[in-house]
Protein backbone atom coordinates (compact mmCIF):
# COMPACT_ATOMS: atom_id res chain seq x y z
CA UNK A 1 0.00 0.00 0.00
CA UNK A 2 1.65 3.31 -1.14
CA UNK A 3 0.85 6.54 0.52
CA UNK A 4 1.22 10.27 -0.82
CA UNK A 5 1.31 13.26 2.04
CA UNK A 6 -0.62 16.16 -0.12
CA UNK A 7 0.09 19.31 1.30
CA UNK A 8 -0.42 23.11 0.73
CA UNK A 9 0.91 26.57 2.86
CA UNK A 10 -2.15 28.65 3.18
CA UNK A 11 -0.96 32.52 4.44
CA UNK A 12 -3.57 32.54 7.56
CA UNK A 13 -2.90 31.52 11.06
CA UNK A 14 -2.49 27.60 11.83
CA UNK A 15 -5.51 28.29 14.23
CA UNK A 16 -7.65 30.14 11.97
CA UNK A 17 -7.89 27.35 9.45
CA UNK A 18 -7.95 24.58 12.24
CA UNK A 19 -11.00 25.95 13.05
CA UNK A 20 -12.46 26.14 9.68
CA UNK A 21 -11.40 22.77 8.48
CA UNK A 22 -12.34 21.23 11.74
CA UNK A 23 -15.87 22.71 11.34
CA UNK A 24 -17.98 19.81 9.75
CA UNK A 25 -20.08 22.84 8.52
CA UNK A 26 -17.79 24.12 6.50
CA UNK A 27 -16.96 20.97 4.59
CA UNK A 28 -18.82 21.59 1.35
CA UNK A 29 -17.21 24.68 0.66
CA UNK A 30 -14.10 23.03 0.50
CA UNK A 31 -13.81 19.49 0.31
CA UNK A 32 -15.91 18.64 -2.46
CA UNK A 33 -14.11 15.11 -2.41
CA UNK A 34 -16.09 14.52 0.33
CA UNK A 35 -18.70 16.52 0.75
CA UNK A 36 -21.35 17.97 -2.47
CA UNK A 37 -23.92 18.76 -0.01
CA UNK A 38 -24.66 20.24 3.46
CA UNK A 39 -23.77 18.16 6.17
CA UNK A 40 -26.19 16.49 8.30
CA UNK A 41 -25.53 15.72 11.95
CA UNK A 42 -26.90 12.51 13.07
CA UNK A 43 -25.28 12.32 17.17
CA UNK A 44 -21.47 12.06 16.43
CA UNK A 45 -22.03 11.23 13.19
CA UNK A 46 -22.01 13.38 9.88
CA UNK A 47 -24.22 12.46 6.86
CA UNK A 48 -23.22 14.25 3.62
CA UNK A 49 -23.56 13.26 -0.25
CA UNK A 50 -19.89 12.79 -1.77
CA UNK A 51 -18.58 11.95 -5.13
CA UNK A 52 -19.09 8.22 -3.90
CA UNK A 53 -22.75 8.43 -2.84
CA UNK A 54 -24.23 9.39 0.93
CA UNK A 55 -20.97 9.06 3.46
CA UNK A 56 -20.85 9.13 7.52
CA UNK A 57 -17.89 11.37 8.32
CA UNK A 58 -16.49 10.93 12.30
CA UNK A 59 -13.97 13.26 13.25
CA UNK A 60 -11.22 13.38 16.00
CA UNK A 61 -12.56 15.76 18.70
CA UNK A 62 -11.35 19.26 18.77
CA UNK A 63 -8.20 19.58 20.00
CA UNK A 64 -4.90 22.08 20.07
CA UNK A 65 -2.52 19.80 17.86
CA UNK A 66 -4.04 20.57 14.73
CA UNK A 67 -5.61 17.15 14.15
CA UNK A 68 -8.31 16.60 12.21
CA UNK A 69 -8.28 13.19 11.18
CA UNK A 70 -11.60 11.62 10.01
CA UNK A 71 -13.32 8.35 9.32
CA UNK A 72 -15.39 7.79 6.33
CA UNK A 73 -17.76 5.09 6.28
CA UNK A 74 -18.23 4.29 2.82
CA UNK A 75 -21.58 3.39 1.19
CA UNK A 76 -20.29 -0.35 0.98
CA UNK A 77 -19.45 -0.15 4.86
CA UNK A 78 -16.15 0.08 4.31
CA UNK A 79 -14.30 2.47 6.51
CA UNK A 80 -11.42 4.60 5.39
CA UNK A 81 -8.86 6.72 8.27
CA UNK A 82 -7.96 10.17 6.66
CA UNK A 83 -5.18 12.07 8.76
CA UNK A 84 -5.20 15.56 7.86
CA UNK A 85 -2.90 17.92 9.86
CA UNK A 86 -3.22 21.62 10.66
CA UNK A 87 0.43 22.97 10.96
CA UNK A 88 1.82 25.61 12.23
CA UNK A 89 4.12 27.36 9.25
CA UNK A 90 6.31 30.49 8.99
CA UNK A 91 4.48 31.54 6.19
CA UNK A 92 0.93 30.92 8.31
CA UNK A 93 -0.49 27.07 8.34
CA UNK A 94 -0.26 24.18 6.15
CA UNK A 95 -2.20 21.92 5.70
CA UNK A 96 -1.35 17.81 5.29
CA UNK A 97 -3.55 15.17 3.67
CA UNK A 98 -2.52 11.79 3.65
CA UNK A 99 -3.88 9.78 0.97
CA UNK A 100 -3.16 6.03 1.07
CA UNK A 101 -4.28 3.78 -1.81
CA UNK A 102 -5.47 0.58 0.16
CA UNK A 103 -7.46 -1.42 -2.68
CA UNK A 104 -7.67 1.45 -5.06
CA UNK A 105 -6.00 1.04 -8.96
CA UNK A 106 -3.46 3.19 -9.89
CA UNK A 107 -5.77 5.37 -11.77
CA UNK A 108 -7.86 5.33 -8.72
CA UNK A 109 -5.10 6.40 -6.81
CA UNK A 110 -4.00 8.93 -8.66
CA UNK A 111 -7.51 10.63 -9.10
CA UNK A 112 -7.77 10.24 -5.50
CA UNK A 113 -5.08 12.61 -4.80
CA UNK A 114 -5.92 14.58 -7.44
CA UNK A 115 -9.41 15.29 -5.87
CA UNK A 116 -7.27 16.34 -2.59
CA UNK A 117 -4.87 18.48 -4.21
CA UNK A 118 -7.87 20.20 -5.55
CA UNK A 119 -9.94 20.35 -2.08
CA UNK A 120 -6.75 21.66 -0.62
CA UNK A 121 -6.22 24.36 -3.37
CA UNK A 122 -9.68 25.33 -3.01
CA UNK A 123 -9.16 25.88 0.58
CA UNK A 124 -5.99 27.78 0.46
CA UNK A 125 -8.12 29.99 -2.31
CA UNK A 126 -10.84 30.22 0.36
CA UNK A 127 -8.43 32.25 2.83
CA UNK A 128 -6.47 33.94 0.94
CA UNK A 129 -8.51 35.44 -1.74
CA UNK A 130 -11.11 36.35 0.98
CA UNK A 131 -9.24 36.48 4.20
CA UNK A 132 -11.62 39.24 6.07
CA UNK A 133 -14.21 36.63 5.95
CA UNK A 134 -12.35 34.27 7.45
CA UNK A 135 -11.97 35.64 10.55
Amino acid sequence: MRSRHVSTVIGASADDVYEFVSEPDNLPEWAAGLATSEVVRRGDDLVAESPMGTVTVRFVPRNTLGVVDHDVILPNGATVHNPLRVLPHPEGAEVVFTVRQLSMSDEEFDRDTLMVEEDLARLKALFETRPTRMR
